[in-house]
């Protein structure tokens, strides 16, 4: 599992994004479904990469999607 680098993910489009987002959410279920059963785990570091892979996947999709608002201070 090679981790999804920014400069990659910005690159792809909105369609391309969910879909890989898909992708890594089912692959993170099964590796989770695998340890439940018992299994052993090929590599104890998957796990890790899925989630991080996925939250870039989100935080990227999210500045992309919503422009940031500015807090307003009292004062």
């Amino acid at each position: 599992m090679a981790t999804i680098k920014k400069k990659d993910i910005r690159k792809l489009g909105a369609k391309e994004a969910n879909k890989k987002l898909d992708e890594l959410s089912l692959e993170l279920s099964k590796e989770r479904a695998k340890i439940s059963i018992g299994a052993s785990v090929t590599s104890p570091g998957k796990i890790r990469h899925i989630r991080r892979s996925i939250a870039r996947i989100l935080t990227i999709s999210r500045e992309t999607s919503e422009p940031r608002e500015e807090k307003k201070t009292n004062g």
